[in-house]
């Protein structure tokens, strides 16, 4: 079996992920092949340990964290084959989303689900996020862009899974799951928020269950990808809105253009953006980007001119860009909004407690509102920015660390935008998953007896309840705003790698092995 490392600066470099907590784990494993993960899962089962199953770390809500043993798949099964005459790629668990896309791209492929985290996101990762992008108001989440999985499960069994070879062997749905399904699950674009048995039900493919998982099932080793061919021509706008009540009528109207992405930035970010130097359009309230792509130039022409003219009464300004040098320039805003929030001062860190929210797209604009006024109400300033076109929000909250009662304001922020979310008939994940963050409200949102046949899937494939407990179902003393990564309760790790941390969530370096930061200043 692979040994464990329990040091304490290993265990250190694997406390944080991408999102708000610091959780020092028992141990970290590095499993480099099968047999020796195989192993670990079955000397896991009989020690009652958990598994928390990991790629590069650039997870929001949590699931990459926790007590039990990190199991850091990123740096074993990183083997890549590729065909590009059958449009399939077969991937490693720790084989990034770029990496994938990069080999396919001089056969005339990529892989079109594009995540902002694509540069470090390994294909675990997305499969167990059910992860999507910019682009998804087209092509969708990762979902159906995936043909098989292996994965290790209980007992440390090595399966394969492929889609269309027909239902579960170990799970099965009841008659009366059906109108559970109907009536409990969100009608929104996007939804990785529980377990997937929407899809299971309309795809009786057992490869359903495991997408969106968060590793609480099994631990995916592999993945073959669907590949689609890259469009030759694209096009674009940006858009400036003057009212946020423009907001819903404006994506939905782009939404009948067939765009490959209507991305959000609201003026809460645009200030940030503003602020470091980029050029925002005077009065505005939000701006949409907007891209299509075409089989011609003037396919692509002519869809910008359909949008701009279309929405000529709602907007303030409207920058157009006919070719993809172009749309470059064109979107190089939406790039300065990451550096812009690295530079806030320590006292103002970047906390994603309520980040991913996804709600129908006609309440879009009424989302977006309701977002704004509950950061107000609870005085924490917040940057709001998305992929519109699904409707899907995503929310940086910054609280001045400073402050008397910051932790109580979070909370607060954190439990009205629930209840807002709700109201809406919306979700609060849309494509990062549930973590540990929102494993406690899916019972508001599914209701008890879907809670009950979740937890029904969960024992099937996971009698011991060894694999990420406490993600999506959550632990009795389930609490989302403890074991921060700020404040002065938060867990003590060496300076040195708390400062390394630091630099990865300001850079993005995600991509970064976890043992390199245990050097020695």
């Amino acid at each position: 079996m692979i040994p464990s490392l329990t040091d304490p600066r290993t265990r250190s470099a694997y406390s944080e992920g991408a999102g708000i907590y610091r959780i020092v784990p028992q141990a970290v494993a590095i499993p480099r092949d099968i047999a020796g993960l195989a192993a670990l899962v079955r000397d896991a089962e009989r020690r009652g340990t958990p598994l928390i199953p990991r790629g590069a770390g650039s997870g929001m809500p949590g699931g990459n964290v926790g007590r039990g043993v990190i199991v850091d798949c990123s740096q074993g099964f990183r083997t890549l084959e590729l065909d590009p005459a059958g449009r399939r790629a077969r991937a490693g668990a720790g084989v990034s989303w770029a990496q994938v896309t990069d080999a396919a791209r001089p056969h005339g492929l990529r892989l079109p689900p594009d995540p902002a985290s694509g540069a470090f996101a390994t294909s675990g990762g997305l499969v167990a996020t059910n992860a999507a992008g910019p682009r998804s108001i087209r092509y969708g989440s990762v979902r159906p862009w995936i043909e098989a999985i292996e994965v290790v499960g209980a007992g440390g069994e090595v399966r394969s899974m492929r889609r269309g070879a027909g239902g579960a062997k170990q799970f099965n749905l009841d008659p009366g799951d059906q109108d559970l399904i109907v009536r409990g699950y969100p009608k929104t674009r996007k939804n990785s928020s529980g377990y997937a048995l929407d899809a299971f039900a309309a795809s009786g493919d057992e490869v359903d269950l495991f997408i969106g998982a968060e590793g609480t099932l099994g631990i995916v080793t592999a993945v073959e990808w669907r590949l689609d061919s890259i469009p030759p021509e694209s096009a674009g706008a940006a858009l400036a809105l003057g009212s946020l009540d423009a907001l819903g009528e404006a994506a939905t109207f782009l939404a009948t253009l067939d765009p490959s992405a209507v991305e959000l930035l609201d003026r809460t970010l645009l200030d940030f953006v503003a602020a470091a130097g980029g050029e925002v359009p005077p009065g505005a309230e939000c701006l949409l980007l907007v891209e299509f792509e075409r089989e011609t130039p003037a396919a692509a022409r002519g869809v910008v001119g359909d949008a701009v003219r279309g929405l000529k009464q709602l907007t303030l300004q409207a920058d157009t860009a006919l070719d993809r040098a172009g749309l470059e320039q064109l979107w190089g805003i939406r790039r300065l909004a990451s550096p812009a929030l690295a530079r806030l001062p320590e006292t103002r860190r970047s906390l994603q407690v309520i980040e991913d929210g996804c709600v129908p797209l006609e309440r879009l604009a009424e989302y977006v509102g309701g977002l704004r006024e509950a950061a107000a109400r609870h005085d924490v300033p917040v940057a709001i920015f998305g992929h519109a076109g699904d409707g899907h929000v995503h929310v940086n909250a910054l609280p001045d660390l400073t402050r008397t009662g910051w932790r109580e304001a979070l909370q607060g922020l954190y439990d009205d935008v629930g209840a807002l979310q709700r109201r809406l008939g919306g979700t609060p994940s849309g494509e990062h998953g549930d973590g540990r963050l929102r494993a406690g409200t899916l019972v508001s949102l599914y209701g008890s007896e879907l809670i009950g046949r979740f937890r029904d899937l969960k024992a099937v494939y996971d009698p011991r309840s060894i694999f990420n407990p406490g993600v999506i179902l959550s632990a009795a003393d389930w609490a989302p705003l403890v074991d921060l990564k700020v404040g002065d309760d938060a867990a003590q790790i060496p300076e040195d790698i708390a400062a390394r941390l630091r630099d990865l969530e300001r850079s993005g370096g995600w991509a970064t092995p976890k043992v390199d930061l245990t050097r020695s200043p």
